[in-house]
Order: C-alpha cells, then structure tokens, then sequence
C-alpha cells in the first residue's frame, strides 16, 4: 500500500455572472447572461489569466448561464478537463461537498461554476478563517470568485472547517 502525501488543493468556486430575465418565457436553467454579466465574465477571466489560476479540473453547471459564463472567463492557461454536470444545477452545499469528494487525489486544483445559495453556503462551511471571510459572508455576487486552500492527501478530507479562505474577488473589485 503507497504512503500517501499531504498536498496543498486549491478550490475556485466561480458564481455564474448576471443572467437576463429579459425573456420572461425562458426556463430558470435557459437564461443567458445579461450584458454586465458578459462584461463581468470577461473581467475575472483577466484576473484569473493574471493570477495565471490554471484548474486542473472544471465542474460547471449545466445551466445556459454558468456554460457561457465558462466561455466568458476563456482561455485559462494551461487549463485541464472540463465537466458539465447536470447535478450541479440545483444541488445544495452538501451535494457540491459529495462531488467534490469524488474527485481523484492527484487532482490538485479544481474550479466549479455553479449558482446561489450553494457556493456561497459550501465556501462558508469550508472556510474556517481568512482575511475575506466577513465579505464573503455579506453577500457572493454574482461572477465572485472564491479561493480556498486546503493540505489533504485528497479531496474526500475536505470538510466543515478545512480550509482557508485566500482570496474573494467581485466583479466590481476589477473595474478601472
């Protein structure tokens, strides 16, 4: 049996940017991003390009929004396997947690694009401190940004309390 090593992870958890209710006839999972979202998608792809964030993994929602609000942040340097998953439209923090558990140790580094309430309530109940932790806890904007970092020899570690928050961005904090 191998001797398994304890590895600093990194989670990204990207809250799709502003979708239009211009349609009132769409379906809540058909609605496209509004033009500010579009412009906020392309924002934190920059920072994200500057910050050269390259996940090893991507896990987004199935939903029209969280798919172009992917394009949006596009090209991310060296990035791995994207995954659209119907599961995640809808799922609470415990199910994103049940996902995130699946994911194979040699993964270090995973980004999921996903909707509210979920990633605000899964980043709250992973974070046990961090210098953005009050903000993040004040509102998760659409097209935030969370950072957390954790040290496990895999991702089923991962739990209430594991990680630290190591940066929230908002689309306004990018704004010249």
């Amino acid at each position: 049996m191998g001797v398994s090593t304890v590895t600093e992870r990194r989670l990204y958890l990207l809250r799709h940017a502003k979708s239009s209710w211009k349609d009132q006839g769409l379906a809540d999972h058909d609605r496209p991003l509004a033009r500010r979202g579009r412009r906020a998608a392309k924002a934190i792809g920059r920072h994200l390009r500057e910050q050269r964030v390259a996940p090893e993994l991507v896990l987004c929602s199935t939903a029209r929004r969280a798919r172009e609000t992917l394009e949006g942040i596009e090209p991310l340097p060296g990035r791995g396997a994207v995954r659209t998953e119907p599961e995640l439209y809808g799922a609470g923090p415990a199910e994103l947690l049940a996902r995130l558990h699946e994911i194979a140790p040699r993964v270090r580094s995973v980004m999921v694009i996903g909707h509210n309430p979920a990633l605000e309530q899964l980043a709250l109940l992973l974070a046990r401190h961090g210098p953005t932790v009050s903000e993040l806890e004040a509102k998760f904007p659409t097209g935030a940004l969370a950072t957390l970092a954790f040290r496990g020899p895999g991702w089923a570690e991962l739990g209430r309390g594991t990680a630290e928050l190591i940066d929230f961005v908002r689309p306004r904090d990018l704004e010249s």
